[in-house]
């Protein structure tokens, strides 16, 4: 059984029914922000699913220089604090550098490190010495055995509330694919482990200066893993995907999230027998 996190009145891990995080790709505007919180806390209550809201202040590695990467750290977070105060539920976003750790801890209730900085010790034992928990998502370079590093990091810096999301590996050009058998070789290590199907879906640079996905593959993938034993399931959504300043391709609506999530509570609650 993997360690059991609190966060707010959430629990996550240590055989506590799936956590849903769940949000837009990046913060486009307070007012979509505020709306795209609405819905997705709407359908969370109606679903009867824990949630921890995610969305980014600033999307630091995108294809291209002219792409949309967020309102940055100061209204990012004011933003971020809005949506936590005013629906009552935690909250989750990237953090970049070891200078972001410290005004971001004052918002969020969760760090998350992006993939391509799993690797950073200096970023992960700041984010350790926060006093919050954290989410790591694997790097799509990296074997599901090397997070063991990652983990020995963060026990150095003093901490063990830490999260491990899969989100598909490198395979070929502008692909990725999900190993299950990565969910199975990590959760002996006692961390929650964390599905993030629609990142999983992105075909990285596949548009050319931007990034393109298969979100039909989103329900199914998130089947998969729920079968295979998750604690939290990872869903970027956004109210009108195809109108996205990022990532829409591989976004789903909140309907889809929905069904979704149904399905997934299934399998989890059959799992659990």
């Amino acid at each position: 059984m993997t360690k059991e996190i609190p966060i707010k009145d959430i629990k996550i891990g240590g055989g506590n029914p799936i956590v849903l995080i769940a949000g837009p790709c990046v913060i486009e505007s307070e007012e979509k922000t505020m709306r795209a919180a609405e819905e997705v806390v709407t359908a969370a209550t109606r679903l009867k699913v824990p949630l921890v809201f995610k969305s980014s202040f600033d999307k630091a590695n995108r294809s291209s220089a002219s792409s949309y990467r967020g309102p940055g750290l100061k209204e990012g977070l004011r933003i971020l604090k809005k949506v936590r105060d005013t629906f009552g539920i935690p909250v989750i976003s990237d953090v970049h550098s070891v200078e972001e750790v410290g005004p971001a801890s004052e918002v969020l209730d969760i760090l998350q490190i992006p993939a391509f900085l799993c690797r950073q010790t200096d970023l992960l034992t700041a984010a350790a010495r926060s006093g919050k928990p954290v989410n790591v998502k694997k790097g799509q370079f990296l074997a599901p055995w090397d997070v063991k590093n990652i983990i020995d990091k963060f026990k150095a810096a003093g901490s063990e509330d830490l999260t491990l999301t899969e989100r598909g590996v490198s395979f070929g050009y502008n692909n990725l694919i999900v190993d299950y058998r990565s969910l199975s070789i990590m959760r002996p290590m006692g961390c929650p482990i964390i599905f993030d199907a629609t990142h999983s879906v992105q075909l990285p640079g596949g548009a050319g200066t931007s990034s393109s996905g298969q979100r039909q593959f989103v329900a199914p993938l998130s089947r998969a893993a729920a079968a295979v034993g998750i604690d939290g399931l990872f869903l970027e959504v956004h109210p009108c995907p195809e109108e996205a300043l990022c990532d829409g391709p591989n976004m789903v609506s909140v309907p889809e999230m929905m069904g979704i999530v149904e399905q997934v509570m299934a399998i989890d609650q059959a799992l659990r027998g």
